[in-house]
């Protein structure tokens, strides 16, 4: 067993008591660890519950793709594990990409919204310009 997956055993504390001596005793010591939690995506997935990290990248070692490195990073809600149920889980992928479809079509519909408002907006501006009387010069 190597020694980061001993520390990942006894979870979060473990990590920063690591790094937190690492700085007291020698801090470029501290500061490795502080990059190699970071490197590693550890930090980011910590709020995910203990254990997160070996069933995360578990599922991947099996060859499963499909990540971005958004996800690695900031989303352990965002890619849920599987639920067992290949049915369920195709149902529940189509679903998403069909909900982030309707969004980016309302986003650009509000783009689209804004642009008409602006559009008017400017045209009153400039036909009240037009009517306004031109100012005397020297009065």
């Amino acid at each position: 067993m190597d020694i980061a997956a001993r520390m990942d055993d006894f979870g979060k504390p473990a990590w920063i008591g690591l790094m937190v001596l690492g700085f007291i005793f020698f801090w470029p010591l501290g500061l490795a660890v502080l990059a190699y939690l970071l490197w590693s995506g550890r930090m980011g997935h910590w709020r995910c519950g203990r254990g997160y990290w070996e069933r995360y990248h578990g599922e991947h070692r099996e060859g499963r793709h499909g990540d971005d490195a958004r996800e690695r990073w900031f989303g352990c809600g965002r890619r849920s594990a599987s639920s067992g149920n290949r049915a369920f889980d195709e149902y529940r992928a189509e679903t998403l990409r069909r909900l982030e479809e309707e969004q980016r079509d309302f986003v650009a519909f509000l783009d689209r919204l804004r642009q008409a408002k602006d559009k008017a907006e400017f045209d009153q501006f400039m036909s009240d310009r037009g009517r306004r009387p031109e100012p005397q010069p020297g009065a």
